[in-house]
């Protein structure tokens, strides 16, 4: 049995294990062939009642210089989601995340994490009408995406696949808030502004901002990044 243990979380047995693994819940993500393995996620509920979701992979490895053979992936998105948390960064709650190597089949990954109650991806949010109905707020909520990015790429963290979907958003009469999802590709870099100029060009790319709004992410970028800024 292999372990590498969520912060807080009792001592992971192999029964602990194989007791979140037969948990079913309804897909929201069909398993799909990535990385030599299957990945997928499923939506389940706690003994509460509260809404979780579970990354459950089969053969799905990330490799790097200190993994040559491989490592499961849930555990690098496991390692993200908690460095991130310890930066202030918002990103879901994690339950439980452990891997486990049979004979004969290989590794088995499983990551459960809470959901981000009342939160929605940006684009459902403007597909909902959220621009026009809390107008008044969209500048401070692009500036605190941009300030959100800033956090984790002052801590050297790199998302690796950030696309306007995987930033979300809750606009209530408080205020704003926003939080990171799809972290699987996220690693440290040696430098902040390698982390920062990959993170910044992609997201550019995979959004619908105008230039006039990604002005608005770029200056809640500034003041949280409090240098030039990162862009070539």
């Amino acid at each position: 049995m292999f372990s590498e243990l969520v912060s807080g979380c009792a001592v992971t047995t192999t029964d602990q294990f194989e007791h979140w693994w037969q948990l079913q819940g309804e897909w929201v993500e069909e398993p799909n062939r990535r990385r030599g393995g299957e990945s997928g996620v499923q939506r389940l509920r706690d003994a509460q009642g509260h809404l979780l979701y579970a990354k459950r992979q089969v053969g799905h490895l990330c490799r790097s210089l200190s993994h040559p053979f491989g490592r499961p992936t849930v555990l690098r998105e496991r390692d993200a989601l908690l460095g991130l948390s310890r930066l202030g960064v918002r990103v879901p709650r994690l339950i439980y995340c452990d891997a486990s190597y049979q004979e004969g089949q290989g590794w088995r990954g499983l990551l459960v994490s809470e959901a981000l109650d009342g939160f929605s991806d940006i684009d459902s949010w403007y597909a909902a009408g959220g621009r026009e109905r809390d107008g008044e707020q969209h500048v401070q909520l692009l500036q605190q995406i941009g300030a959100t990015l800033a956090r984790m790429h002052l801590g050297r963290w790199q998302h690796g696949c950030l696309y306007a979907k995987h930033v979300f958003v809750k606009v209530t009469a408080e205020g704003v808030e926003v939080a990171l999802l799809d972290l699987e590709k996220s690693r440290r870099r040696l430098s902040r502004k390698r982390a920062a100029l990959h993170d910044l060009q992609q997201l550019r790319r995979h959004s619908s901002w105008s230039d006039a709004e990604w002005q608005q992410v770029l200056s809640g970028y500034r003041r949280q990044w409090g240098r030039a800024l990162p862009l070539g």
